[in-house]
């Protein structure tokens, strides 16, 4: 079934007080050139000159969101989203929630290097002192944030096995068919949904570590395993009585302004188009950088103006050149790259716990160890960082750059995952990834390989450390205030005193158990 919903292409929280193109027009009066702005003496510098010339020749707004037809969290449909995204309903065994791995309080993330979903001493607690009953994570790869997710038009996951055929800009994949994990390579999934972050939301709930579990539906398939949560949160068939408490036929009757009954209404399709527009709702862009760019010369400090040079900057020009793949207003170039993090966790199973990447989808040896360019979007809220959640902090995950084969080295000198927020209290934590030593350099010796072949855009820029404090500074300028703002983030968190419809919301505390 498909539902036509009132839609915004206005993002929450967006300013937009000043008028647009402003680069020229600070407190109602026009200039003519940058040079004029200069002379007025109007607070600008030899910077702002510097970045108004970037910001023109790579066509950078204000405004990452522009044109894209994403919903309001006020939306029907997007509230029942919400309610189904906190729902741990939708886990196998009823203890994990898409919410687990993606919390809004956490940067749309977990806070951790590896996510644990099922078997949770305490499924309420999350980030930091989340465990289960043998303290290990199971998931092999760091969790990414489900913010600005409707900004998306290649692909999503790592990997990008849910991906675009066609990649419309701004069309989030609402345009050309869509492969999926259900469908060969390059095939389009005729059941994948409305969208990218539609089809990436009926995902997790058929994976056995983040939210299935190996005893519900084991040896199902992944539509058999849809079904039968859809029958569960419907009160019907193989799901009918699972729930003690149920108010979602109700709840979806509402959203999508229909008397229809539960087995036509609750449908995983229309479960996974209401998380999508849930998550396509998290809409956190108006960051100091864009304020900046949109005319506002006060918004960034001339540290971050010195950062924002050396990023837009190439290398052989005596920049950091990390716009030549963190490129345009979402910061992505949405292509897949070797970086070489370092290689630990339990991995995706090829060769001795490692993670081949994008190959595992393409099967082209080409693509070993490459993975999708992080949106630099809220950066600062989403650490530990890469495909493994290795680094801790910004500054290290820029040393990297500028020094891979160093900063792969010192991050087991420091011991390896052992030194990982995550692993301090882990027993015989140094025997835990034997082969990720190994691992990490056969991901160098590729990437090696790719800079003497000449098929990378990945050059180490020379910085010292003044440079690489200003990049850090540039990359805080990416942050939305209302990303890091719990009071302003409360739109998208249900109350904390509410159970939800079927009595089993998840409502997320910390390990101290601070309210999330």
């Amino acid at each position: 079934m498909s539902t036509n919903i009132s839609k915004t292409k206005v993002p929450r929280g967006y300013s937009y007080h000043q008028p647009k193109n402003i680069r020229n027009k600070v407190l109602g009066i026009t200039f003519i050139g940058t040079l004029s702005f200069l002379q007025m003496g109007c607070g600008s510098s030899a910077s702002d000159a510097e970045l108004d010339v970037i910001i023109a020749g790579q066509n950078l707004t204000e405004n990452p969101a522009l044109a894209r037809d994403l919903p309001d969290i006020s939306d029907p449909i997007a509230q029942l989203g919400m309610a189904l995204f906190y729902s741990k309903s939708l886990g196998g065994a009823m203890d994990a929630a898409c919410v687990t791995c993606h919390h809004p309080g956490l940067g749309g993330a977990d806070g951790l290097s590896f996510s644990i979903g099922v078997d949770s001493l305490d499924s309420n607690v999350l980030g930091l002192g989340r465990t289960n009953s043998t303290n290990l994570p199971s998931v092999p790869r760091n969790a990414p944030s489900v913010f600005n997710a409707g900004l998306w038009d290649s692909g999503l996951f790592l990997d990008s096995r849910v991906e675009s055929l066609g990649k419309e800009i701004k069309a989030n994949g609402a345009v050309s068919p869509i492969r999926t994990p259900d469908s060969d390579f390059l095939t389009a999934d005729v059941n994948a949904g409305e969208n990218l972050v539609v089809a990436q939301s009926k995902f997790p709930v058929t994976s056995s570590d983040e939210m299935k579990t190996e005893n519900f539906e084991n040896g199902s398939t992944n539509d058999e395993i849809r079904d039968h949560l859809a029958a569960r949160i419907g009160d019907y068939g193989i799901g009918e009585g699972e729930l003690s408490t149920n108010t979602w036929l109700e709840e979806f009757q509402t959203a999508f302004a229909s008397s229809e009954g539960a087995e036509t209404l609750i449908t995983f399709d229309n479960i996974a188009f209401a998380l999508g527009e849930f998550e396509r709702s998290m809409v956190f862009v108006d960051t100091p950088w864009h304020q900046y760019v949109n005319g506002d010369l006060l918004a960034i400090t001339e540290e971050q103006k010195q950062g924002a040079l050396l990023f837009f900057t190439p290398v052989n020009e005596g920049g950091a050149g990390c716009s030549g793949c963190h490129r345009g207003d979402a910061f992505s170039d949405e292509l897949h790259h070797t970086i070489a993090f370092p290689q630990i966790g339990v991995g995706k199973g090829d060769g001795n716990n490692d993670d081949f990447g994008r190959e595992r989808e393409t099967e082209n040896p080409a693509d070993r160890y490459r993975f999708r360019t992080a949106s630099l979007l809220n950066v600062a809220l989403t650490a530990p960082y890469g495909h493994a959640g290795t680094y801790r902090t910004l500054e290290e995950v820029v040393r990297h750059y500028v020094n891979p084969v160093a900063s792969v080295n010192a991050f087991f000198d420091r011991g390896g995952w052992c030194q990982l927020p995550q692993y301090q209290t882990i027993e015989n934590c140094e025997t835990l990834y034997p082969d990720s030593m190994e691992n990490s350099q056969l991901a160098l010796q590729k990437l090696g390989q790719e800079r003497q072949a000449r098929v990378t855009p990945f050059v180490s820029p020379a910085l010292d450390n003044t440079q690489i404090a200003q990049l850090v500074s540039f990359l805080e300028s990416l942050t939305d205030d209302c990303a890091s703002d719990r009071d302003c983030l409360s739109a998208w968190v249900p109350a904390a005193g509410d159970n939800g419809p079927d009595d089993n919301q998840l409502n997320a505390v910390d390990f101290e158990g601070n309210v999330l």
